[in-house]
């Protein structure tokens, strides 16, 4: 059922809709009658029309709704999400509908079946962005009088604009007239899909609900060679690689190659291993430290992944442990410092019990150990993340502080990609694989580091593998834990 209604403070008329799918069509065409028309406007410049400027009818979609005090009472509050505490009116930005259908199909579903609706989709007064159109840079091809006119008639992206109020509990209600329906709005989504792909040399369409990051280039190798062979087993439908390069298997188990590979690797290169559900695995090398750590998961996060994990090395700190066991993160002492203005530093990052099960299952599966035998390679404790590539030459100050915090293990990524994790509602995990022990005397050198990795590297990408099959196989729902969100959340997950 669809009404029209007119509100006064709106852009556009506002459209009612019961049915999820009649919704979601509706964005569909506002989003695509808006690019088509910024599309439009920057053939006539090219054209030499020095008139031409980009319509203002070239807005976002917005999608709300309206609950009432007397709809409070979800029927259904077994979710985390897809539920308010507070009446009012909930409302977003939209940006490609057509990426985020799924996603969309799920929130809108669980609104109507919790509050009746009607969900309410409008043209917004939020313009987009040539950028974020799928426009190229036309400094190459306009004239000076051509790319001022450019410059003055198209819009740009307003950082004022593109934030994580939401996100970082920061947001004003009076200031915007609604209260938010997601975490991110369109042009926040759209600056991250676009970052994304400048990282990654990947389209953000063939990203994954299951992302695994790493700091190893032998990690990405190991996983190269086992997708060819999920490919081959049939498993997945596809491998993507850097470039949009596309690997598929054929009925006689022949993989056959799709495009061109870049000529230089981007600064993270990505591997997706594709399923027709979105639920296989996008594998990321970030690179060392927390800032790469934490400008990829600031990306990430707008895909709204159902687990992200960390599959990384760390220094020992422990006597009892040897080169080669396990570290289950369950806690983090936070000194890498990037996060600090948005998630402070007396914020817990608490464990997310299911993503531990997976990956304590997974190392007993992968390993052949029985229970009482993994403490013998596995150990569960608080990790310490630093900024600082050569600690080593502190680590005389710094023994009070490892002993106080009852830390086993000491990284450059894990606390950051958790505590970003909890930040935006992704759950999140942790396992690392000791490969020195500096305030023990055992530092890592070429050779001793060399024999270590070829021994673990496999081993330790199959049991991340393996955690990512038993979240999958036990539904991702119970994933999205209450323990991510705080109170008055945005119903969207």
């Amino acid at each position: 059922m669809v009404k029209q209604t007119r509100n006064t403070d709106q852009y556009s008329e506002s459209e009612e809709f019961f049915d999820a799918d009649q919704a979601i069509q509706r964005l569909k065409d506002i989003y695509q009658n808006s690019i088509a028309l910024i599309k439009e406007s920057f053939a006539q410049l090219i054209a030499g029309d020095l008139t031409a400027t980009q319509p203002v009818e070239a807005c976002y979609p917005h999608i709300s709704i309206n609950i009432g005090p007397e709809k409070l009472d979800a029927t259904d509050a077994t979710l985390s999400y897809g539920i308010v505490d507070a009446p009012g009116l909930y409302g977003t930005t939209i940006t490609k509908p057509s990426l985020f259908e799924d996603y969309l199909k799920e929130q809108i579903t669980l609104l109507l079946k919790n509050y009746g609706g009607p969900i309410l989709i409008r043209r917004s007064r939020r313009r987009i962005p040539w950028h974020f159109a799928g426009l190229e840079s036309p400094d190459s091809q306009f004239t000076p009088e051509q790319l001022k006119q450019f410059r003055l008639g198209f819009v740009h992206p307003d950082l004022k604009r593109i934030d994580d109020e939401v996100v970082n509990h920061t947001f004003e209600v009076r200031e915007r007239g609604e209260f938010p329906l997601a975490l991110f709005d369109a042009e926040r989504v759209d600056y991250s899909l676009y970052r994304l792909y400048h990282y990654t040399g990947t389209n953000p369409k063939h990203f994954q609900n299951f992302i695994v990051l790493t700091n190893y280039q032998r990690y990405m190798e190991a996983f190269y060679n086992y997708s060819q062979e999920q490919l081959i087993d049939g498993h997945y439908s596809s491998l993507i690689e850097p470039g949009d390069v596309v690997k598929t298997a054929s009925k006689n188990k022949e993989i056959s190659t799709n495009g061109q590979p870049p000529k230089h690797l981007p600064q993270m290169p990505t591997y997706h291993l594709k399923r027709s559900d979105k639920n296989g695995i996008s594998f990321i090398n970030i690179g060392i430290g927390p800032t790469n750590a934490k400008n990829i998961t600031d990306h990430l996060a707008v895909l709204r992944p159902h687990c992200w994990l960390i599959l990384g090395h760390c220094a020992g700190l422990q006597r009892s442990q040897i080169l080669g066991d396990y570290i289950l993160a369950h806690g983090y002492v936070r000194e890498d410092g990037v996060l600090d203005q948005d998630l402070p530093l007396w914020v817990p990052v608490p464990p997310i019990a299911e993503v531990q099960v997976a990956l304590q299952e997974a190392v007993a599966q992968i390993t052949g150990l029985q229970p009482h035998q993994l403490k013998t390679r596995m150990r569960t404790g608080t990790v310490v993340t630093t900024c600082n590539r050569n600690w080593e030459l502190r680590s005389r100050e710094l023994h009070e502080r490892f002993n106080q915090s009852r830390a086993i293990a000491l990284d450059m990524e894990s606390a950051t990609t958790s505590a970003n994790g909890l930040r935006f509602r992704v759950p999140y995990g942790t396992l690392l694989c000791v490969s020195d022990k500096p305030v023990h005397g055992e530092i890592k050198l070429r050779n001793m580091a060399n024999a270590f990795y070829e021994s673990r590297v496999d081993q330790h990408l199959k049991i991340g593998l393996k955690a990512v099959d038993i979240l999958r196989e036990r539904g991702t729902t119970t994933l999205h834990s209450r323990k991510l969100r705080g109170f008055n959340e945005p119903p969207f997950r």
